[in-house]
């Protein structure tokens, strides 16, 4: 069955673990548009952006910023200089998540948009990973990767089922592991199960990657702003999924 919405368990994304990066100006036009919504992200930011600027690919990477007071946006520019490479898009106010990445989406050029959280870290051949797997499976519209924890363990949210009655009480009041004890019982968080030894399908992913088809994205639209933080990124799987990708 070809995915359509993936995760591909051969890489990974870090959170919070040093990298050091080349952040030459590239003047290629970009395959990839990396939206990073930051607030307050600090030292992380620099990461993560020499993380990305690092990437094999010809990349542009939008920092769309939700009036941060603590600097970073300083400590970015100090870091880099001038990488042509690199837009900020100063919002001046808290957006959320949805709004700042539907801010920073206007701007963006590349065949593929990935919306990468601050605080995670990426291979510099992540992203042609991605862009192969996806190239490979022209009816996938979004897919995720495998997001390592400091401690290198699986990140709860990579791999998702669609909450439903049952698995969306017991998300939200703890009692996962309680009820995990009936058989009928499905949690939202797939973690706990193997890692698959390839892509496979999966009902959402976690919206600190989501790696997406400008097609697709154009046809289904932008993240619903009606969401501030938090599940935007359950309700733009659905709505690909309804959309007959």
């Amino acid at each position: 069955m070809i995915p359509k919405l993936a995760v591909v368990p051969a890489l990974q994304t870090r959170r919070s673990d040093p990298v050091r990066a080349s952040v030459a100006a590239n003047q290629e036009p970009a395959v990839v548009s990396v939206i990073c919504v930051n607030y307050n992200g600090g030292a992380l930011l620099v990461d993560c952006v020499q993380s990305v600027l690092a990437s094999s690919v010809s990349i542009e990477l939008i920092i769309s910023d939700n009036g941060s007071s603590d600097g970073s946006l300083n400590l970015l520019r100090a870091a880099l200089k001038e990488d042509r490479r690199l837009k900020i898009v100063e919002n001046g106010r808290n957006l959320g998540f949805a709004g700042a990445s539907n801010a920073a989406l206007v701007q963006a050029h590349g065949q593929y948009v990935l919306f990468l959280n601050p605080d995670c870290l990426i291979h510099p051949d992540t992203l042609q990973i991605m862009c192969d797997e996806m190239d490979a499976r022209p009816n996938a519209a979004i897919a995720g990767c495998v997001i390592r924890n400091p401690d290198g363990s699986e990140q709860a949210g990579c791999r998702r089922r669609m909450p439903a009655l049952w698995s969306g009480f017991g998300r939200a009041f703890g009692l996962d592991d309680f009820l995990k004890r009936f058989s009928a019982y499905d949690p939202v968080e797939m973690n706990s199960e193997p890692l698959p030894a390839h892509p496979i399908e999966v009902e959402a992913i976690s919206g600190a990657f989501m790696f997406v088809r400008r097609s697709a994205l154009e046809a289904v639209g932008p993240l619903d702003e009606g969401y501030f933080l938090h599940c935007e990124d359950l309700d733009w799987c659905m709505r690909f999924r309804q959309g007959g990708f």
